[in-house]
């Protein structure tokens, strides 16, 4: 047992050691711009395009359908805009269909649409569990619908959506559908000749890659008006010069991450299995609840919500016991907001400020999780002793 716990894989993870001695050489020999045509520029442009095609082949796309972006947040961004910002361009549509329960990458972006730009915006919600359905989904399109973004799981509560039934309702009606599937990336096998997703955001720092690149898939005849315009790298897509040595991180991580995704998710959910239970019964019943779906979730995603705590003074309490964690409330000085996932998926405000997420990645242990279980109770004794210090007396 290490001698801090991390459990916030969703948040980041460290970059595999092979990851970093891919991108090495990018840095001090094949430093050259891949737009120029000179030695340099050609051996890093051709680094970049095997970055491309090892990614595109992995999920059984093309080459030509993959952008590299700055982060997971602004594959997401690129593919809203772009495809509202080319629908109005061609006249095809103004109306965008999303969700309560999306990333704020999506939601935000979503809402700028509607509020400075005029589309017409259409936020669906969720079940108890944090699940869209697709019915609402049916009901909410309209013939200038232009496209549907849902995400593939969420990041607070670990929920994962029916995206293929999504894409498919998407597909009937010929709108594009769009995934944010930042945090299911890695434990996903995507096979984009045959799922009816037309676009798809990831972010390699979430499966050991590095930060500062992301990945937009983008299937081929879906146009994107560029929010970042100059060169026209990117095929136009996204102007500015690529990170060819986080290009090729992303790639390989990508790679490690498919070429061994059976092993981690068997190691995830064991531990993640053994943490739900442990936590659940170390912590009494009426402090503590599961929040997401039980059995739809992603394979390392632990969440729950305890009752009149706040998340911040939680996460203070378990740095404090070595154990790195999040939560899902804002993370600012004083009183936190309330979640507004929780609130979505219907919990009373005694709830809402106190979401708590782990997530496991490879390098945890069963020792690991024997150690937050046996610290959960103690910390959340005394988060709530702290607590009842503040409330004011009649």
């Amino acid at each position: 047992m290490s001698t801090h716990i991390y459990l916030d894989h969703g948040a980041s993870t460290p970059v595999n050691p092979q990851v970093i001695e891919q991108m090495m050489p990018f840095w001090t020999e094949h430093y050259g711009n891949p737009s120029s045509s000179h030695a340099h520029g050609r051996s890093a442009g051709f680094a970049l395009d095997e970055a491309r095609l090892t990614i595109a082949q992995l999920m059984n796309a093309k080459a030509k359908e993959i952008v590299f972006t700055g982060c997971g947040s602004e594959s997401d961004n690129l593919a809203i805009r772009g495809v509202m910002w080319a629908a109005r361009k061609n006249g095809t549509g103004n109306h965008l269909i999303t969700s309560a329960i999306e990333h704020e990458a999506v939601i935000e972006t979503a809402v700028q649409l509607r509020d400075h730009f005029n589309f017409d915006l259409t936020i669906l919600g969720a079940d108890e569990y944090g699940r869209v359905s697709v019915e609402d989904v049916a009901a909410a399109i309209r013939p200038d619908t232009a496209l549907i973004s849902i995400m593939a799981a969420n990041n607070e509560i670990g929920t994962m959506q029916p995206i293929q039934e999504i894409g498919a309702l998407a597909r009937e009606h010929g709108i594009l559908f769009h995934t944010d599937a930042v945090q299911a990336a890695a434990t996903t096998r995507w096979d984009m000749a045959t799922m009816p997703i037309d676009l798809l955001s990831m972010a390699p720092h979430k499966f050991y890659g590095p930060k500062g690149v992301g990945i937009l898939y983008v299937r081929d005849g879906v146009e994107l008006v560029s929010a970042l315009t100059g060169g026209g790298q990117e095929d136009g897509r996204r102007s500015g010069t690529v990170n060819v040595a986080f290009a090729v991180g992303a790639a390989e991580a990508f790679k490690l991450a498919q070429d061994n995704l059976e092993a981690h998710v068997t190691h995830y959910t064991s531990l993640r299995d053994q943490l739900i239970a442990g936590v659940l019964a170390a912590v009494p019943a009426d402090d503590i609840i599961l929040t997401g779906h039980p059995t739809e979730r992603l394979p390392h995603h632990a969440s729950f919500a305890l009752k009149n705590l706040s998340g911040n003074d939680l996460l203070m309490h378990l740095d404090m016991a070595g154990i790195s964690a999040s939560s899902g409330s804002a993370c600012k000085t004083g009183d936190p907001k309330p979640s507004a996932i929780l609130e979505t998926i219907g919990l009373d405000p005694a709830w809402t400020k106190g979401g708590l997420r782990f997530t496991v990645g490879s390098q945890n242990t069963l020792a690991d999780i024997e150690h937050v279980i046996q610290a959960m109770p103690l910390v959340v004794e005394k988060v709530r002793k702290v607590s009842q210090l503040f409330i004011p007396s009649n």
